[in-house]
């Protein structure tokens, strides 16, 4: 699954390399709303170290998916930011699903579902794997982050609750970002009322110190400049 571009945020000192596909197949996948077809032609290995060296002042590079970890030269590239050019490394977010710690410095893990049946019906695969996954990277030292979605009626508290107290078990201090469900097409669920994300956020916060949320409509997930400014940027590849 290869990096389709790479962007740069002048104001964060940030480079992104995006990547394209993903092994899950998430029935509220907010890339549904946007994903454009796989180009014909991405850039080769020796393509993309050049354009992250080539950008002066940066001092981070974070992998975006799709899913980053399916890339089979993410592990080359993480070695290559980090130890040639000496930049942060993260995963900007991932499923957990094929989670590595070499050259990695943090990750953004998303938590889909606890309950295994409801996980394997979401995405197509098993939740145990991705929270293995996630206690190594935990016990490695990358710095931790997490987030779920809250679908009302179906991904909802009695999941969420699990997740939270899970991730409450190796630290109350790992920060906790809670999505409200965007609508997509082919999706029967209902977006968040605000009650109910207030709700969610306030259990959230009984396990985890840091929690914040977000309650996008799609017009607002899709315009990204205007909602965060993390999404001006340049494009350097």
């Amino acid at each position: 699954m290869p990096i389709v571009r790479i962007t740069y945020s002048q104001q964060y000192h940030r480079a992104t390399a995006h990547n394209w596909g993903c092994n899950m197949r998430c029935r509220g996948c907010s890339y549904l709303l946007k994903e454009p077809p796989r180009p014909a032609v991405t850039p080769s290995l020796d393509e993309v170290k050049a354009a992250l060296a080539s950008i002066d002042g940066c001092q981070a590079v974070h992998f975006m998916g799709g899913e980053p970890t399916l890339n089979k030269q993410l592990p080359e590239l993480l070695r290559f930011a980090k130890r040639e050019l000496g930049l942060t490394t993260k995963l900007g977010h991932t499923n957990g699903w094929n989670l590595i710690t070499e050259d990695l410095d943090g990750t953004n893990v998303t938590l889909k579902a606890w309950d295994d049946e409801l996980h394997r019906e979401y995405t197509g695969l098993p939740a145990q794997r991705i929270r293995d996954n996630f206690v190594a990277a935990f016990e490695a030292g990358l710095d931790m982050r997490a987030s779920s979605v809250l679908i009302p009626g179906y991904i909802d508290l009695d999941q969420l609750e699990p997740i939270v107290a899970f991730i409450a078990g190796l630290s109350p201090e790992i920060p906790f970002h809670l999505m409200g469900f965007i609508p997509v097409p082919g999706a029967p669920w209902p977006r968040p009322t605000e009650d109910e994300m207030a709700a969610a956020v306030a259990l959230c916060r009984r396990y985890l110190t840091t929690v914040g949320s977000s309650h996008l409509t799609p017009a607002q997930l899709l315009d990204h400049e205007a909602r965060d400014d993390r999404f001006i940027v340049r494009q350097v590849l």
